[in-house]
């Protein structure tokens, strides 16, 4: 229970910094990528940001023995790249430029019942169910036995 709390708690507080940062409207992060015309730095300044408070933290609370809530520390490393990972994050940019969100703000924004939220969160539940049914469907093709 206080691993869900915390996620909670933690969630919550990252929600209300995007609200605050103004990153729940897409047209901070589509004109943050319009390099060419009416270039917006805000969401430049709140990755520093963010950056710089991960980078302090990270390196305080890896200095414990382990989580609060785990029994140990999960940091990937650099073997977990794969092409699903790469094709992924390829998607994951492509979505985020074209609708101005990415799942945290998106869902951070769902309380207004805007028409861009409701559809970015809806595609992207769409994208986990396919993926999930592809994985599913593909590691059954894998386990069936060869045809002969």
């Amino acid at each position: 229970m206080k691993a869900a709390a915390s996620a909670f708690g933690a969630g919550a507080l990252f929600s209300v910094g995007l609200a605050v940062a103004g990153m729940t409207q897409p047209s901070k992060v589509i004109g943050f990528l319009d390099f060419l015309g009416d270039w917006d730095p805000s969401l430049a300044f709140v990755m520093a940001g963010a950056i710089a408070v991960h980078a302090l933290l990270f390196r305080l609370v890896t200095r414990r023995a382990s989580p609060l809530f785990e029994a140990a520390f999960q940091i990937p490393k650099r073997r977990d790249f794969t092409p699903q990972l790469v094709v992924g994050a390829a998607l994951f940019g492509i979505g985020w430029g074209l609708g101005g969100f990415c799942p945290g703000p998106g869902l951070a924004s769902l309380p207004t019942l805007g028409a861009e939220a409701l559809a970015f969160v809806g595609a992207m539940i769409g994208g986990m169910l396919a993926y999930e049914v592809f994985t599913r469907v593909r590691a059954a093709r894998a386990a069936e036995p060869a045809a002969e």
